[in-house]
Formats: structure tokens, C-alpha cells, sequence
């Protein structure tokens, strides 16, 4: 185990954290909120801890980093930036409990969105731009974005070992020969994208503290809003806005990649992006016809649908409407997408579009070979053949996604609230989405469960956001065994 380049890394990360702050910190000086000395407090702990953690592990090397060292380093980073990132909050005492500040925090950076705020507009605006703007930053990963700005290594190969564990998705490829600069052009789509949605809530006479606020939750398929009301306070533009941008941030960014460099067919024939457009417009009209009665047109209903199952679908979590009342056909379908999830590659969570694709592709060949079993099989994506190991891979998440849901479950049950409650608040933070049904309907929030349960809840999304093994890494010996 490289123990000392994994700290090397997650040193620069706290350096960078103490950065991030420095928006929230100017809100602060100039609203005059009181929360500036626990920012700077924060910012100054960040460094201390990231400077002399640097100069421990100045002496690393690179050449023996291999998948294990990525994911340790990952799901540390992870739980070190909430651990800290949740500081404001608590210090401040505008959420006097550092368990909700922790839960709040590591439902920003996982782009979860479930919140345990009862009244929103009643935080400072300095740390509703930090709430926010952690969803941004854990849209695309935060190594991910480290390794575009902070080179630490040439051609070691950890860069790659770290994107696979960070990025969703059941393969990571390179967009370009050197990650780095498949990092720099992943956050340069990511920025350009995030900037034309912003430019356009402020068309809609959007606020622009609103504005940047919520562009960063519908980039990072987050879902927290600086308004009690969330999407359903805006107009039927913004929300229109919102549902077009949710579903884009949902596709695989390397579809965006290859319509830059102008090789449409790679992008447009993608099997993956098909697929997830069928589910979007299937499942959307579906529901409309179904709500029909409850709205007083075709359009509207339209509108409402097209909403809920992009911000579900997408794993956002945003809401114009009260989905715990629609009929159950169109909640079932809701929490079908809910699983599903986003495309790989994407700011979303769920299962993801890929290993769905990949798993009945699999059910196919094997249905097939039952039939025939000597005739040899290929599943393939994009007219590529798929290496077995990958298949193999998917069949293990879904397994352990399986497993760790119902042990999940059985532990939230333990505050005895209802079997619709418990199953999709678990649905909700493992996919990263925010809002379930019932008690965590889109209208109401996390508040109301025992601190043990908002820390299972926490571990699901970690989980949730960081495909299960890097964090299950964590609690495994051998991942910590020295590299003979």
C-alpha cells in the first residue's frame, strides 16, 4: 500500500477545500451574516491539516500506485472533504447538530440532495452558496477536477486508477492519451454547459444569486434550491429550463466530447444515449397520460411529467409537483427510473444506463445459449465486443447493490417508520436522487430520523455516488496490504 502518495494526494485535496470556501467567505464580508470567522476557521483547519500532512509525504513515489491505492484514496477523499466541509454549518450553529451538518454536507458533495433543513430561506446566503456549490464540485468528482489543475505524476498511471474509481460507471476510458487532459476537457464541457444553464435561468428572470445556486444543482444532478417552494416557486420557463438541462447533464459526457471533435456517428449512434432517451420520453409520456385528469391540460401535464421523471431519472431531485399524490401507476414508473438512473459518465447516479444495457444484453446471450449451448456469444456495445471481466463486474454490483440495500433497509426500520418511508429513503440516498415517498415525499425532509439512521443514510450515499467497492475497500484488509 503507498501510503505515503495517498496522503500526498489527499493533502493537496485539503488545500484545494480551503480554496472553495473563498466564495462562500466573500458572501459572507459583504452580507455581514456572522459567518465569516467560522469559514475562515475552517479555511485555516483545511490548511493546517493539508499543509502538514503535505510536508509528511513529501518523499512519495508514483510507480507503485495500482487500483487499491485508487480506491482508498478516493473514498478517504471523500469522507475527509464532508468531514470537513460540514464544519461551517455546525460551527456557525445554523445546523446546531454536526451529524446533520455531516448528513447535509455528504448529500451536497454525493449530488444526493436530501436535506434535513425544515426552512431553507432562513440560512445564510453565504452557506447556501457553499451547500450548493458542493454539488458542483461532487458533480463530476472532485479528483477528477484535482488532476486537471494539480499534476502530481507523469505517465504513473495512478490518474487512471483514481478517475475509475471516482467516475460512475461500470468502465472508464481515456477521451484523450493523457488523463489529465481527459480531466480538463470532462470539467471544461462540465463549466461551459454549467455557464449556458445560468445564462439562461437569468433570461427567465431568475436572481442571480438563485441562478448560480440552482445551475449548480441541476449541473451536478444535485437537487437543493435556496427556496422552501424549490422549482415550483419559478415560472413554467424556468422549469422548463431545468427539466432540458437535468436531462443533458444525465448523458454520458463523452457523447458531448465526441460532438466537439465533430464525429457525430460515435455520438449519435451511441447505444447507451438510445436507450436513456427511450426510458426519458417513454416514461414521460406515460405519466402524462396518466395524470391527465389531475391538470387542466395536455401541455401542463406534459410539463409535470416531463419534470419529475428528468429530475428522477437523473437522480436530481428537484420537484414542481407533490409526486406522492399522483396515481400509483405513475409513482411505480417513478421509482423504476429512480433505479435505473442516468447514463454513465454522467453528473447522475442509479444503477446507470450502461449496466442496464449491459445486463439485458447478457440475459439475451444467455437465453440464447441455453438454446443453442455450444454456439459462442458476444455481448456487444456499440458493435464492440465487451471483455468478460467488465460483465463479470456488473454482475457484482448489481449483487452487492442488492444486498446492501435490503441491509440498509432493515436498519432504517429500526425508528419503525412505514415500509414506504424506509425503502425509497434508502432508494433515495443509494441513487443519490433526494427525494422518496411518504415522509420523504418531495415536500418534506430528512429531519425527522435518529442520528444512527442519518448516518446509515449518509453511508448509502457515499456508496451510492462512489459505486459501492471503493468504499467497501475501506473496511477491507487486504486493500491495506503492502505491495510485495
Amino acid at each position: 500500500m503507498n501510503i505515503k502518495f495517498i496522503g500526498h494526494i489527499l493533502s493537496y485535496l485539503l488545500i484545494m477545500e480551503s480554496v472553495f470556501f473563498v466564495p462562500s467567505l466573500t458572501i459572507a464580508f459583504f452580507d455581514q451574516d456572522g459567518t465569516a470567522r467560522f469559514i475562515l476557521v475552517t479555511m485555516a483547519l483545511c490548511l493546517l491539516v493539508g499543509t502538514a500532512l503535505n510536508q509528511l509525504t513529501r518523499k512519495y513515489e508514483t510507480q507503485r500506485y495500482y487500483a487499491q491505492e485508487g480506491m482508498i484514496t478516493v473514498s478517504l477523499s471523500w469522507v475527509i472533504l464532508s468531514l470537513f466541509g460540514a464544519l461551517p454549518f455546525w460551527l456557525s450553529g445554523q445546523i446546531p447538530s454536526y451529524i446533520d451538518a455531516l448528513f447535509e454536507t455528504i448529500s451536497g458533495f454525493t449530488t444526493t440532495g436530501a436535506s434535513i433543513l425544515t426552512e431553507v430561506e432562513s440560512m445564510s446566503r453565504s452557506l447556501l452558496f457553499w451547500r450548493s456549490f458542493t454539488h458542483w464540485l461532487g458533480g463530476m468528482g472532485i479528483l477528477v477536477f484535482m488532476m486537471a489543475v494539480v499534476p502530481l505524476g507523469r505517465d504513473a498511471g495512478y490518474s487512471l486508477h483514481i478517475m475509475r474509481a471516482e467516475s460512475p460507471g461500470p468502465s472508464v476510458s481515456k477521451l484523450t492519451p493523457r488523463m489529465g487532459n481527459t480531466a480538463k476537457i470532462l470539467y471544461g464541457l462540465y463549466f461551459i454547459l454549467t455557464a449556458i444553464c445560468f445564462v439562461l435561468y437569468l433570461l427567465g428572470d431568475m436572481p442571480p444569486f438563485e441562478a448560480i445556486c440552482h445551475a449548480f444543482g441541476t449541473a451536478g444532478t444535485g437537487g437543493f434550491s435556496v427556496l422552501n417552494n424549490g422549482m415550483m416557486a419559478y415560472s413554467p420557463y424556468i422549469q422548463w429550463v431545468t427539466t432540458i438541462f437535468m436531462a443533458l447533464f444525465g448523458v454520458n459526457f463523452s457523447v458531448y466530447f465526441f460532438l466537439a471533435i465533430r464525429e457525430y456517428a460515435a455520438a449519435l449512434l451511441d447505444e447507451e444515449l438510445h436507450l436513456y432517451v427511450g426510458i426519458l420520453v417513454t416514461a414521460s409520456l406515460l405519466i402524462t397520460f396518466n395524470i391527465r385528469p389531475l391538470y387542466s391540460s395536455f401541455f401542463e401535464s406534459l410539463r409535470y411529467a416531463a419534470f419529475q421523471v428528468s429530475t428522477i431519472m437523473t437522480t436530481t431531485g428537484y420537484a414542481t409537483a407533490d409526486f406522492d399524490l399522483w396515481p400509483s401507476f405513475s409513482k411505480t414508473l417513478l421509482v423504476t427510473v429512480m433505479i435505473l438512473g442516468a447514463s454513465a459518465g454522467s453528473t447522475g447516479g442509479g444503477l446507470k444506463i450502461a449496466r442496464v444495457l449491459l445486463l439485458l444484453k447478457t440475459l439475451r446471450r444467455n437465453i440464447l445459449q441455453s438454446v443453442r449451448p455450444r454456439s459462442v456469444q458476444a455481448v456487444l456495445i456499440n458493435k464492440r465486443p465487451m471483455d468478460e471481466q467488465i460483465l463479470d463486474n456488473t454482475n457484482a454490483y448489481l449483487s452487492a447493490y442488492c444486498v446492501i440495500g435490503m441491509i440498509c433497509v432493515i436498519l432504517v426500520s429500526i425508528d419503525g417508520y412505514s415500509f414506504e418511508t424506509n425503502v425509497t429513503a434508502i432508494l433515495a440516498c443509494f441513487n443519490n436522487i433526494g427525494p422518496g415517498l411518504n415522509l420523504v415525499g418531495p415536500t418534506c425532509n430528512y429531519s425527522f430520523f435518529s442520528p444512527f439512521t442519518k448516518l446509515v443514510l449518509s453511508l448509502a450515499m457515499l456508496l451510492g455516488r462512489l459505486e459501492i467497492f471503493p468504499m467497501l475497500a475501506l473496511f477491507n484488509r487486504r486493500a491495506w496490504v503492502r505491495h510485495r
